[in-house]
């Protein structure tokens, strides 16, 4: 049900109350920028105007673990045609993107943020269990696990079809355990070699003590490891030593380096540099 009905009820003491999922949390600025994306999306593309009918009317954004977005609009059709959220999954791993970080669809003409359907909701736990899903809360919108939005959920596989009861699909992987800190795959192999022990990182805190290392391949690989030292600084600062600790020779290619992954970075603005030992260079997949 849309937000603004079920508010109305709430309002009209038809409805008491309304289950939050208690790792329920208010969106960070990458969450609001990818309902932008889903609401311009549709807005660009809706086949109906206002109060009509139409074939396209609800769009969807995907949020890949390394921040890319990806969107999609539904395809109405009266035997199913697929809802926004799956069209924009199936556009994110056609280029590339394989585990994802959050998702959320919006209404055609200002309806805002919609809560994915019951067969949206076994989708996400069956194949992104610890996904975020934005959805409308009576506290606003929300960035909730998808699997906590299907109480007791069971998680179907095509091995093994439908499984038993798993808690742990419905752990908080960002506080099931130690810190995370999120790298790309491409740098598994120097950080394992230990020819990589610095991470420069921007509006992204670490925190001293154990972390978790998690490259986001497709499965995912995760070291333990320690994290030694944390040094906040401009990125004028940044010098040839933190470069060659990142495997790289010089800072002017470090922050070059750093601008492909934070395009708006400026030399003015302030980073940490994050230097850290590994303990396991195995890793679990």
């Amino acid at each position: 049900m849309a937000w603004n009905a079920l508010g109305r009820l709430l309002t009209e003491g038809k409805v008491e109350k309304v289950y939050v999922p208690s790792s329920a949390r208010a969106l960070d600025d990458d969450e609001r920028e990818l309902v932008e994306l889903a609401r311009r999306t549709i807005d660009a593309h809706t086949d109906a105007g206002p109060d009509e009918d139409g074939i396209h009317t609800v769009g969807a954004a995907v949020m890949a673990a390394n921040y890319r977005m990806f969107a999609g609009v539904n395809l109405y059709h009266f035997t199913g045609g697929p809802c926004a959220e799956l069209v924009a999954l199936g556009a994110a791993r056609a280029q590339g993107a394989r585990q994802m970080r959050c998702i959320v669809a919006v209404g055609n003409h200002g309806r805002g943020v919609i809560g994915p359907c019951g067969r949206d909701r076994q989708v996400f736990v069956d194949y992104y269990p610890t996904m975020r899903v934005i959805v409308p809360t009576p506290a606003g919108l929300r960035s909730v696990l998808a699997a906590d939005l299907m109480p007791l959920a069971q998680q179907w596989t095509p091995e093994a079809g439908m499984n038993g009861l798993d808690p742990s699909l419905c752990q908080d992987p960002e506080t099931a355990g130690p810190p995370i800190i999120r790298f790309n795959p491409r740098y598994l192999e120097v950080v394992r070699s230990g020819a990589k022990t610095k991470t420069t990182r921007f509006r992204d805190p670490a925190q001293l003590g154990p972390a978790r290392l998690v490259f986001e391949s497709d499965p995912e690989v995760v070291l333990s490891a320690e994290v030694t030292g944390i040094r906040h600084c401009l990125v004028s600062e940044l010098t040839n030593q933190d470069a060659q600790a990142e495997g790289l020779t010089t800072a002017a290619e470090l922050r070059e380096v750093l601008k492909g992954h934070y395009p708006d970075l400026a030399v003015s603005d302030e980073v940490d540099v994050v230097t850290f030992q590994v303990n396991d260079k195995t890793g679990a997949a």
